[in-house]
């Protein structure tokens, strides 16, 4: 099997191996995949840290030894945009990019070179306090709504809390349905502590939205943008309009009991 790895910021992940075709997620920067089909533009490839499958453009990945895509763990970058240095030339990648293989500030990806110069965090490194999640993800407010996006450039639902977990060292997958498989269930909002997640369905009962609980009363997900709104038992209330924007459905709580 050949392993690669994302050479640039953020790269589209496609449905079907076309510039038109739906971006059904993305790969950030130092983020590992294998190669399960190849074109002459295009790779089909299953993203490591998710299992999400999809087509990426040729120029977007390099390929890397084995040693490099097996390394123990990876660091994040912090900020919400991170400057270093790709092959000696500048790249600025976004909040949560894998640094993979690094040690001492700099990787090799066979004959690739990357330098970072700041202090990474790693993950799981960040408490899970109520303050300390709050802090995490108010970062990410206002961020735009952008189907299959998974960067401080474009969220969805899903890989708003699938980033946002990251960083707590809990590997949550791609899509809210799978994420509603995981943690353990919570059976009623007022049992709720400050970093659980809410997943919301619509008419059809399928699982289509997903939200980081700051408290019994407030929700922070991607809809439209990054934004803190109203969750009661019914679902969601738009803070601005008090509209009923998504059916509350179930809550799972994906952080170590503690």
């Amino acid at each position: 099997m050949i392993r690669a790895i994302c050479c640039v910021p953020v790269s589209p992940l496609r449905a079907e191996p076309s510039h038109r075709a739906e971006m059904v997620s993305q790969l950030i920067f130092g983020e590992c995949c294998e190669i399960l089909e190849q074109t002459r533009e295009w790779q089909r490839i299953r993203v490591k840290y998710d299992g999400y499958e999809g087509w990426c453009t040729t120029p977007h990945l390099v390929e890397i030894d084995e040693k490099e895509y097996e390394s123990d763990g990876y660091a994040l970058t912090p900020d919400w945009v991170t400057a270093l240095e790709y092959n000696g030339h500048p790249m600025m990648v976004p909040m949560g990019s894998h640094l993979t293989a690094m040690k001492n500030g700099r990787a090799h990806w066979r004959k690739n070179q990357v330098h970072y110069k700041g202090k990474p965090v790693e993950p799981g490194d960040r408490a899970t306090d109520a303050r300390s999640i709050r802090q995490l993800t108010y970062k990410f407010l206002n961020i735009p709504y952008l189907w299959g996006g998974k960067s401080v450039f474009g969220f969805d639902c899903s890989g708003f809390t699938q980033t946002v977990f990251k960083f707590l060292n809990v590997p949550l997958m791609r899509d809210a349905y799978q994420q509603a498989s995981q943690g353990e269930p919570v059976g009623f909002l007022e049992e709720t502590k400050t970093g659980d997640v809410a997943f919301f369905d619509n008419a059809d009962g399928k699982i289509t939205h997903v939200g980081i609980l700051l408290n019994p009363h407030e929700i922070i997900h991607a809809s439209g943008k990054v934004r803190v709104d109203k969750i009661d038992n019914e679902g969601i209330l738009q803070s601005d309009t008090f509209q009923r924007t998504h059916h509350l459905r179930v809550i799972r709580r994906m952080l170590p009991m503690g």
